[in-house]
């Protein structure tokens, strides 16, 4: 697995029994994401999909989390086989992430995230497919706005009746498309 060290912003690689806490990225692709080429390189940081991996390396050393994954850098998606072990092992990396922070992107900071018409529970975040993991399986999940601001989400929904709220909000997206 490969983690980015937050202070420095650099991928290291690590051995399945050799994993140190981390954070996990959940977000919505955008135009112009950081790539696993370009981490490596000198121009990451005028992509504009870095701002968001910076803010939420900077959260992590907050939180005393040294390592985060973030899923455009951190998987070499040129390699077929690395692209598919990915695949089989996201469940168990968003699982095992000490925190899963969720970034969404079409969500500004004052947002009611219990009014079924809230731009938190229409975000385009709840439209992936990805999405079931992603707030199911981590033992934290903290919700970012577009301003990288944390959302006060309430415990009911990041607690006991998260998984409800949640799939309320998934099944509402899925009927939208439709």
């Amino acid at each position: 697995m490969r983690l980015l060290q937050a202070e420095s912003i650099e991928l290291r690689r690590f051995e399945k029994n050799d994993i140190p806490p981390y954070a996990i990225l959940s977000h919505t692709w955008e135009d112009d994401e950081v790539s696993f080429q370009d981490i490596q390189g000198p121009y990451a940081a005028l992509k504009a999909g870095c701002a968001k991996i910076e803010y939420i390396c900077r959260y992590a050393l907050w939180r005393d989390i040294e390592y985060v994954w973030v899923d455009t850098c951190c998987i070499h998606k040129s390699s077929s086989a690395e692209l598919s072990e990915a695949i089989n092992s996201m469940f168990r990396w968003y699982k095992n992430a000490t925190y899963c922070y969720a970034y969404l992107a079409d969500v500004p900071d004052e947002t009611d995230p219990l009014s079924t018409a809230s731009a938190f529970a229409t975000s385009r975040w709840f439209t992936r497919g990805w999405t079931v993991q992603e707030p199911l399986a981590p033992a934290e999940l903290q919700f970012f706005s577009c301003d990288s601001t944390q959302l006060n989400i309430p415990p009911c929904v990041l607690r006991g009746s998260r998984r409800a709220t949640i799939l309320n909000c998934l099944a509402a997206a899925l009927f939208r498309r439709n």
